[in-house]
This record gives structure tokens, C-alpha cells and sequence, in this order.
């Protein structure tokens, strides 16, 4: 797909898709950040990039996630969830907000509470 803007070539797919969850985790589980629902907290425990399928290079989805501060022991809460399909998630991560997509969010680990 060739840009209007800057006439460069660019990939048109930059999806990544994964199975969902129907229903939201119970407190005390570990799961995943994407299966929470709007007003969950949890912590994060660790990244699993191999959950997700991506067009990124390997490590790439990981180095993301650690650069927008979803470390080990991060403090998460989910504030808002995007209306269709419940995407974006707007995601608290200690003392500041980002946007990430639900499928990218199911990369990263975490336990409630």
C-alpha cells in the first residue's frame, strides 16, 4: 500500500489477533491483561510474546511493552475499554495512562489485586 503523504510503501496489516475470554478473572488469579475488564487492578508478573500472533520481529512486541513501563511488579488498572469490540483499553500503569490494543494487552501477565 503506497502512502498519500509520503508516496512510501508501508504494510497494511499491523494486526495481531488471539482467542478471548468470555468471562473476566476472579480475584487472586493470574491471567492475562487483556482479559480484564474496566475498574480491574492487578500487578504485572511477567510478558509472554509468544501468546500473540505479530508481524513484529521477534522480541520486538516485549520491548514495547517494557519501554511503556509493563515491567515486573508495575501496578496496572484498567480504565476504560474502547466501544465496539472493546478496543482500546486505556491502562494504568503506575502513575501514568496509555492506550494499548486488547489483543497486545493478552501478552502480558499479570495477578490481581
Amino acid at each position: 500500500m503506497t502512502s498519500p503523504v509520503s508516496g512510501l510503501r508501508h504494510p497494511i496489516s499491523t494486526s495481531i489477533t488471539l482467542g478471548t475470554t468470555s468471562d473476566p478473572p476472579s480475584s487472586g488469579d493470574g491471567c492475562r491483561l487483556g482479559a480484564l475488564r474496566k475498574g480491574q487492578r492487578a500487578v504485572v508478573t511477567g510478558l509472554d510474546e509468544a501468546a500473540v500472533v505479530t508481524p513484529l520481529p521477534p522480541g520486538e512486541l516485549e520491548r514495547r511493552m517494557i519501554e511503556m513501563g509493563l515491567i515486573e511488579g508495575a501496578r496496572v488498572e484498567i480504565l476504560h475499554e474502547g466501544f465496539p469490540g472493546a478496543d482500546p483499553l486505556a491502562v494504568r500503569i503506575d502513575d501514568h495512562t496509555l492506550a494499548l490494543r486488547r489483543a497486545e494487552a493478552h501478552a502480558v501477565l499479570v495477578t490481581l489485586g
